[in-house]
């Protein structure tokens, strides 16, 4: 069967004047027109397309790779609206449709948001939604504490960020332990900090335990060196001058100045920290 929305592996059947015809193992065809053609082809050879409807809702493959497939998550700009939604830029010639009612706010163009890509079960075609909360379910979500996931910005809420879990999970980032930049449809590394009884589930953008303390300390001394051997920053500056400059708490830089001087690398002095 050849999935709309999704990469195939397929064989070419056939090579005729505007392209390769190829087939799945039901001998069911799709066209790659011309311009998608790898050179030196050959009929029986296995070739990996993309396929999607074109302008006039008939499947197509193509070799180019969209921003995003079917049932993921992107972060795309809108290329036009029009009386029939927004359409994005999805990386491909024909546009991805958000339908007004998929849209949680009115969309605008040329701006960029987070959105799930799915098929329409009623016209089969490849749409878009900025409701994301349809996609996404904490009930059947298990996590150990500090286990490393992949996570998606969504949006800044009044609490803090928001952010997709692995795909499929909804999960928060506290404002007060934001320690660099982040923005909506950043694609980061994040850890379990906790699950709820209430099925809400808390990110940390820094890894738990130990192994934050053995990278804080190494971000410190990274600083270190690229500053000539002296960083001035100590246990009484500013919490505020400390996430300005290391994007992390002071908590967490004394405990890694702790690292560094117990490991011999650094010397503490009352106007800031210097290598040894």
């Amino acid at each position: 069967m050849i999935e709309i929305g999704n990469y195939n592996t397929l064989k070419i059947s056939r090579i005729v004047s505007i392209g390769l015809y190829l087939a799945d193992e039901d001998d069911n065809e799709v066209l790659l027109p011309n311009k998608y053609v790898p050179e030196g082809v050959k009929t029986g050879q296995d070739l990996e397309i993309f396929c999607y409807l074109d302008n006039e809702e008939r499947p197509v493959a193509t070799t180019l790779k969209p921003f995003v497939k079917r049932d993921e998550f992107g972060f795309l700009r809108v290329a036009e609206v029009n009386e029939y939604g927004a359409f994005l830029d999805w990386g491909l010639e024909k546009h991805l449709l958000v339908p007004f009612r998929e849209q949680q706010f009115d969309m605008e163009e040329g701006q960029w948001y987070v959105v799930y890509c799915y098929l329409d079960p009623q016209s089969f075609r490849m749409v878009a939604s900025s409701r994301l909360e349809r996609f996404l379910d904490n009930t059947n979500a298990v996590y150990e504490q500090g286990q490393e996931v992949r996570i998606m910005v969504n949006r800044k809420t009044d609490l803090g960020w928001e952010v997709i879990i692995d795909g499929k999970h909804i999960g928060l980032v506290y404002a007060d332990e934001v320690y660099k930049p982040v923005a909506p449809g950043d694609n980061l590394l994040g850890y379990i900090k906790k699950v709820r009884s209430d099925q809400k589930i808390d990110i940390s953008l820094q890894s738990l335990g130990f192994g934050k303390l053995e990278s804080s300390a190494q971000k410190v001394y990274d600083t270190l060196m690229e500053r000539g051997g002296v960083l001035k920053l100590h246990d009484k500056s500013d919490p505020q001058e400390i996430k300005d400059q290391l994007q992390m708490s002071k908590k967490t830089f004394k405990k890694a100045i702790g690292i560094l001087y117990k490991a011999r690398r650094i010397s503490i002095s009352p106007d800031g920290i210097y290598k040894k």
